[in-house]
């Protein structure tokens, strides 16, 4: 078999669940993945080996479950940087990357100043973003998931950043004495009500982890007041929280803040949806 027939092997069959144009570029992934090759047009003649062939099935019939194609190749692009990921932790997601920006250019400190903490590290992709970005910044991250902090400390060191991570519970007030005073608090927090389940698709309900996804119904902005309780007492003069919010609760989540003492804006997303706010004490 050789690489344009291992593309055409998979499309084919990934077919049955995704559009072509997304079967396709699932198999280029694969593929590529497989043979480490990624010049798409010199590889199109190149024979795969007998390993490589079965391997290429058995990430096939994975993908034929609905397994996300990040969990089955363990590697996930995010801000032009590929992340190791595994079940431990979500798949980033582009809107993270607009966060990112949106600090950075919200950013008055000077970075041999500036101490960031990131609330809930999933993979690492926003601590080891903004560390990247600002190498003389202080980062912290904390998580409650074992698993998650693992990821997030094999890509801080395979990405060449340097990290404080903690694994502890945020909503816990008591590990909160864990944590210094920050400039900058940034969190993606879980905020998908339990009763969206219904509505969501099988590849992200069966296998991305539900802790870093759901939270109560009865208490939708639970993670948002623990942050806005913590950044009292752990937010320097001038800092900024920045967050990621359900799309349908900004006004929800501004004014719990707002009725904290903190100034707010909301920002929209690239599909101008309420998906971030910035937060800061008056």
């Amino acid at each position: 078999m050789i690489v344009k027939d291992a593309i055409r092997y998979i499309t084919e069959r990934l077919e049955k669940i995704y559009d072509k144009g997304e079967a396709k570029n699932i198999a280029d992934w694969v593929v590529e993945n497989i043979t480490g090759n990624t010049d798409k047009i010199a590889a199109r003649h190149l024979i795969l080996t007998n390993i490589q062939i079965e391997k290429l099935k058995v990430l096939t019939g994975r993908l034929l479950k609905q397994e996300p194609v990040q969990y089955v190749l363990n590697e996930s692009w995010f801000s032009g940087i590929k992340f190791y990921v595994d079940e431990n932790v979500l798949i980033p997601r582009p809107e993270t990357e607009e966060l990112i920006e949106w600090i950075i250019s919200n950013c008055k400190f000077p970075l041999d100043k500036l101490k960031i903490l990131d609330i809930g590290t999933g993979s690492g992709c926003i601590p080891v973003s903004l560390k990247r970005r600002m190498r003389k910044a202080e980062v912290w991250s904390c998580d409650i998931s074992k698993g998650a902090i693992a990821v997030a400390k094999k890509n801080a060191e395979e990405l060449g950043a340097e990290v404080n991570f903690l694994n502890l519970d945020f909503l816990d007030n008591t590990t909160w004495s864990q944590l210094p005073s920050f400039n900058i608090i940034v969190s993606n927090p879980p905020y998908i009500p339990e009763k969206d389940r219904e509505t969501m698709q099988p590849n992200v309900l069966e296998y991305e982890p539900a802790t870093a996804l759901f939270v109560p119904d009865n208490d939708a902005l639970v993670f948002y007041k623990a942050i806005a309780q913590f950044g009292k007492a752990h937010l320097e003069k001038d800092g900024n929280i920045f967050m990621e919010i359900h799309e349908s609760l900004g006004r929800e989540v501004t004014g719990l803040f707002q009725e904290d003492g903190y100034s707010t804006e909301i920002k929209k997303d690239m599909q101008e949806k309420d998906r971030m706010v910035k937060a800061g004490l008056v």
